[in-house]
C-alpha cells in the first residue's frame, strides 16, 4: 500500500554522487515501492538539489527498522557533540 504521504524539507549540506560533490537544498521522506531494494515497500529518503537536475541526488531505500535506527543514530551523535558545533550558525 502506498501512503502518498511525503515529507519535504529544505536543507543545507552536500552530497556525493557519480559526478562528485554537490550542494543539497531539499530533502524528501516517504514510504513507497523501492526502485532497487528487495522489499515491497521501503522508507525512501532523497537528498537533492533540484536546480542541478536529476544527477544531483542521493537516495536511500531503507526498511522501517533501519530508517528508525538511522534517525536514532543521528539524534545520538548530535546530542553527544557540544551544542551548536555543527549548527548553521557556527
Amino acid at each position: 500500500m502506498c501512503t502518498y504521504l511525503t515529507e519535504k524539507f529544505p536543507l543545507e549540506g552536500s552530497g556525493k554522487g557519480a559526478r562528485g560533490w554537490f550542494r543539497l537544498s531539499e530533502g524528501t521522506v516517504y514510504v513507497d515501492h523501492p526502485v532497487h531494494a528487495p522489499y515491497a515497500h521501503t522508507v525512501n529518503i532523497d537528498f537533492r538539489n533540484p536546480a542541478l537536475g536529476a544527477s544531483a541526488r542521493v537516495a536511500l531505500e531503507l526498511t522501517e527498522e533501519d530508517a528508525l535506527a538511522l534517525a536514532d543514530a543521528i539524534h545520538a551523535a548530535v546530542k553527544s557533540a557540544p551544542a551548536g558545533l555543527a549548527s548553521r550558525n557556527q
